[in-house]
């Protein structure tokens, strides 16, 4: 009888982060964060504007190496999970071990390359720690946030390459498309009003939701003109951040939660 044990699917977890922490990947992908942010900080005169370096590169690179690191680590160790499917386990104890071993190696990465320039050059003593916290947390959640949504289609599809093009296609839709559709409809009805449909549709985007975020913090919402302002009415207060939050979170469970479905009916 195949059982749920938290201790089996910690132990997976921990065995996936020990080998992952030991991949080149991971050391390339702290040590580029390292190196670009010691050098943004070295080169720019005001840690706000270093943050909104930051925050350009974080929304792009984060989902995308957790899209490309899910698919990759989901292909590439799948003999192994073939294997531990032999013993009673169940298969949400070891597909959530792997999940959450792949995505808390990349966070670990994420973190400390943004985590120790910033640190180095003592943000704590220019009023922009809170900011900076917030920048860090939408990157955790985006990470999060695509490494399962790269795991759902790797499980969904078993053709190694059909599973890689989707994944990306499902980030370049998100990071670019997206926004294409959103504004070129803005343009299309912008005699009618739209402050509920554009809630909407950057509550849909978990890129677009983390910018907004990050810009509301920020005060720099004004660069986005009307939207800004409906965004900053609404976001900008306690029940928006809440909201707000609270669907990253959704973002995270949804594509986890149907991931773990499709491993259990799945045949190996």
């Amino acid at each position: 009888m195949r059982t749920f044990y938290p201790a089996s699917m910690f132990k997976i977890l921990k065995y996936s982060l020990f080998d992952l922490t030991r991949s080149r990947w991971t050391y390339g992908y702290f040590l580029f964060y390292l190196i670009f942010t010691f050098g943004l900080l070295y080169f720019s005169n005001d840690v706000s504007k270093a943050i909104i370096s930051m925050m350009n590169i974080i929304l792009i690179l984060n989902p995308l190496i957790a899209t490309l690191f899910g698919a990759l680590y989901f292909y590439g160790s799948k003999e192994f999970a073939e294997l531990l499917l032999a013993l009673p386990l169940k298969r949400s104890s070891i597909f959530m071990g792997k999940y959450l071993g792949l995505s808390l190696s990349l966070s670990l990465s994420y973190l400390l390359g943004t985590g120790i320039p910033f640190l180095f050059y003592e943000i704590q003593a220019t009023g922009q720690a809170w900011n900076f916290l917030l920048l860090t947390v939408a990157g955790l959640f985006l990470t999060f946030i695509f490494t399962g949504l790269s795991f759902l289609v790797s499980i969904r599809f078993e053709n190694t390459i059909k599973g890689f093009g989707i994944s990306i296609f499902i980030w370049l839709f998100f990071a670019i498309i997206y926004d294409g559709i959103f504004l070129l409809t803005l343009l299309i009805f912008e005699q009618y009003p739209l402050d509920k449909y554009a809630l909407i549709m950057t509550l849909f985007n978990p890129i677009d939701l983390s910018r907004v975020l990050i810009m509301l913090k920020l005060d720099i919402s004004a660069l986005m003109g009307y939207t800004g302002a409906v965004f900053n009415k609404f976001l900008g207060t306690g029940l928006g951040m809440i909201v707000a939050f609270g669907s990253l979170v959704i973002w995270i469970v949804v594509p986890v939660f149907v991931f773990i479905r499709f491993a259990k009916k799945k045949d190996f």
